[in-house]
């Protein structure tokens, strides 16, 4: 196989191309496919077709190209699923990159390159190609833009991602770390990219982001009605269960580098956001809770709920702790500093009633926002300095650097 950068580099790409009923398509996508790499690809590439489940002759033609082009191989899978097909070729490649693409190639393939170079690097651990960034340049009919948009930020509400582009056919993936995240990737179908770029984030792993030029393939074959069922089903899915990928995260996972200027005042910003929400939870509850029952036991029960809820929501989002573990000690140590809240605002409470026999509920309901606000001060400087500290993300003391099987030789 003739390549044009590195002849004796003998790291090397698979891409994937999956397809399903694409006998029109596949033949001369694959020979542009084939001639890009040989011609204009620094890396040692190959390509593999991977049929699933055609009723067509797509597989036969890809045979026929297998015979007749160097570096294109095909396989056959029953079951229909691009990730099903994915899932299985990547499982068994021994290249050091693999990538895949849509078989219609809407996206230049001059991003290719700018997509495994920092792979191959080590500076990334999986590679989108984006069609959403400033950089990309996009040509595709209103409707599916609207829907591509509609969907990534229905992603970063619910599953609180940072990647720009969950949908683009174009990604690439360490062969090191496919072979550890993909047993964990359940999804066969549509829903693959985004399960695996979702577990991928809460592993820790850098996911590389390329602006792409994308041509919107007017004869596409998917299911949109179908599709965006899948995949509000798997979003559920992932939103309420956790994949345990600590093993992944100690081998793979690199930590965040916090800007010590700027940490502690971003820090303080999320803990503030959560603490209007946890007081805003607590009124409503002690409004709720004093309908039936004494001033003090409302008070205690609306500052239980809260507490727990408000120290779930700092672990992860404040202090940024993630997985299993300590969760409990965490919880144990943010009753503690319920304690203290509680004993402000009951304190508060006392002198209210000592001062006026039947107060307002009105006036309750202030003196007790304003000691538990008090109290919420209290909380960060516990949080702070012992609730969270052994698990607080710190500036990490050494670099990253790219495993032995992908350096050049």
């Amino acid at each position: 196989m003739q390549t044009s950068g590195h002849p004796s580099d003998s790291r090397r790409v698979e891409i994937v191309v999956p397809v399903k009923n694409e006998e029109h398509d596949l033949g001369p996508n694959i020979r542009r496919l084939r001639e890009f790499l040989d011609t204009a690809f620094p890396y040692p590439a190959e390509v593999c077709i991977a049929d699933n489940g055609s009723t067509d002759a797509t597989y036969e033609i890809g045979a026929l190209l297998a015979a007749e082009l160097p570096g294109v191989r095909v396989v056959r899978i029953d079951q229909s699923g691009r990730g099903r097909a994915l899932k299985q070729v990547w499982s068994e490649s021994t290249a050091d990159v693999l990538a895949y693409m849509d078989v219609d190639l809407s996206t230049n393939l001059n991003a290719l390159l700018p997509l495994v170079a920092p792979l191959f690097a080590g500076h990334s651990d999986v590679a989108i190609g984006t069609r959403l960034s400033n950089g990309s340049r996009v040509v595709r009919r209103p409707k599916r833009e609207f829907i591509s948009r509609s969907y990534n930020l229905l992603l970063r509400a619910t599953l609180s991602t940072h990647f720009s582009d969950a949908q683009c056919g174009f990604k690439a993936i360490r062969a090191d770390v496919a072979r550890e995240l993909l047993p964990y990737v359940e999804d066969t179908s549509w829903f693959f990219d985004t399960e695996l770029l979702v577990l991928a984030e809460r592993a820790g792993l850098r996911i590389h982001e390329v602006p792409v030029d994308w041509v919107d393939d007017l004869d596409s074959r998917v299911a949109i009605a179908k599709t965006v069922g899948e995949d509000l089903r798997g979003i559920a899915r992932l939103a309420r269960t956790r994949v345990d990928l600590e093993a992944i995260r100690t081998t793979y996972g690199r930590p965040r580098v916090l800007d010590p200027r700027t940490a502690l005042a971003a820090r303080v910003l999320r803990f503030c956001g959560i603490g209007v929400l946890s007081t805003l939870a607590y009124a409503l509850l002690y409004l709720v809770l004093r309908q039936g029952m004494p001033a003090q036991v409302a008070n205690l029960l609306a500052l239980l709920i809260t507490a727990v809820g408000n120290t779930a929501l700092n672990r992860r989002i404040t202090f940024g702790v993630r997985g299993v573990e300590g969760r409990w000690r965490h919880q144990l140590r943010g009753l503690v500093t319920f304690a203290i809240g509680w004993s402000l605002t009951a304190c508060a409470l006392w002198l209210l009633h000592t001062a006026v026999a039947v107060p307002h509920q009105a006036v309750e309901v202030t003196v007790l926002t304003l000691a538990n606000l008090a109290a919420t001060v209290v909380r960060f400087s516990l949080f702070q300095a012992w609730v969270f500290d052994d698990d607080a993300p710190t500036v990490p003391a050494i670099q990253h650097s790219a495993p032995s099987s992908l350096r050049s030789s």
